[in-house]
């Protein structure tokens, strides 16, 4: 059972309730003498007078027990009968959660009333003014990095980059890479932009061979019959070496050299064999998937999400980071635009009208049984202490009043009654 919590500032207006009960309790003591006094003196044949206030008091007792008698049976039984429809909150506290949840429901939780508030607060144009001051885009920023480190933090990395590895495997396991790469391939051959690579294998094949000329001869004369002689070998191994130096000197320095032709054409067809050849598609999905199953490449893509972590937790964390630099720039933008842009306004106001409109009309009962479930698990005294020192003052005013005013409607009737029968 779930009740209220009685503070400290609880107990000092109960004690502020017990003085109004005094005071109306005195007050209705008063009346009380005041009756009796007048109703002897008007035996005692004291004068007319007396019975006016006889009256006047004869009524003001009554306002006041009847509204004694209303205000307890609010909270308890009056004098601990058992008298129908009293302790009204102790007994009648579920019902009550029930209505007050009806009540909210019905009449806040509606998607005419919500769309009706939100369209008079004019929440596109509000957002906009409040997001074009440089110091609210900073705060936003400021919190929405500190939110994103928090949610960074709080995730283990083995369980992001399982998912990760999964995702980005089972991605490139499903599409065929081949027609992609074929296309590719035939953009940078047709636009020449393979020239640069070729140019710089030419360049390195020329500089290692200038460099490692001895090693070339050597491997000539090991692969040479064992019957020949080594002077004759020697003189072949030159040869090789010279030839394959011009060649590859002449690959280098000619742009129009028969070998860079035969490479343009080789990675044509290449490059229509990967869109067109079932055959060459087929190898190259299975190179892809053999590639995929390589420890190394999964110990890479799990990795990835390493660092796509770090570097975002670093960016958030530095205040000059471009991530938080480009967000401020472009909270304060947005900004700008949505306190000037009319449409942009009506658009922004229509998806609130619309989130909210969903989020009451759907879950509706979800709210209202909040109000219904909590008011349900209170304990029925603690509710009433709860609620009597917080508007108990309030309703010991009533049986003030109640006397005044029975005693003023009192002194009426008897005044009127008189005057009518005199």
């Amino acid at each position: 059972m779930v009740s209220f919590s009685y503070t400290a500032a609880d107990e000092e207006k109960s004690r502020g309730v017990r003085r109004m009960k005094s005071l109306a309790t005195a007050l209705l003591l008063a009346v009380a003498v005041i009756y009796a006094l007048a109703t002897w003196a008007e035996n005692a044949g004291w004068g007319a007078w007396t019975g006016y206030v006889a009256a006047a008091a004869e009524a003001g007792m009554v306002g006041a027990l009847a509204d004694w008698f209303a205000v307890t049976a609010l909270f308890r039984r009056p004098l601990g009968l058992p008298i129908p429809h009293t302790a009204i909150i102790p007994t009648k506290k579920d019902q009550l959660g029930a209505s007050l949840g009806q009540f909210v429901g019905e009449n806040f939780l509606s998607a005419d009333v919500v769309r009706g508030r939100l369209a008079a607060l004019g929440v596109g144009k509000r957002l906009g003014e409040w997001l074009a001051d440089p110091a609210h885009a900073d705060r936003v920023t400021a919190e929405a990095s500190t939110a994103l480190r928090g949610a960074l933090t709080v995730l283990r990395d083995s369980d992001v980059q399982a998912v990760v590895g999964e995702a980005i495997t089972r991605r490139a396991e499903a599409a065929e890479i081949a027609p992609g790469l074929g296309k590719t391939l035939e953009k940078i051959v047709s636009d020449g932009a393979h020239h640069r690579a070729v140019d710089l294998v030419c360049t390195r094949a020329h500089d290692w061979l200038v460099t490692h000329g001895d090693s070339v001869m050597d491997a000539v004369q090991g692969g040479a019959p064992g019957w020949t002689p080594r002077f004759v070998d020697r003189r072949i191994g030159e040869r090789v070496y010279k030839e394959l130096l011009r060649f590859v000197t002449e690959m280098r320095d000619m742009p129009a050299h028969p070998a860079r032709g035969a490479i343009d054409r080789f990675l044509t067809d290449f490059a229509a064999d990967l869109q067109a050849d079932t055959d060459t598609r087929a190898r190259v999905e299975r190179l892809k998937s053999d590639l995929l199953a390589r420890p190394e490449v999964q110990d890479i893509i799990a990795s990835a999400w390493s660092s796509v972590r770090n570097l975002i937790i670093a960016a958030a964390e530095d205040d000059r980071s471009q991530l938080r630099l480009r967000t401020r720039a472009s909270l304060i933008s947005l900004g700008n635009r949505l306190s000037t842009d009319t449409r942009l306004q009506m658009k922004v106001e229509g998806w609130a009208e619309d989130a909210a409109a969903y989020v009451v009309t759907t879950y509706r009962h979800e709210i209202t049984s909040l109000i219904t479930d909590t008011v349900a698990g209170w304990d029925a005294t603690q509710t009433s202490r709860k609620i009597e020192a917080n508007i108990g003052r309030d309703l010991q005013f009533i049986r003030i009043n109640g006397t005044v005013v029975g005693a003023l409607a009192g002194l009426l009737i008897y005044t009127v009654s008189h005057g009518v029968g005199g």
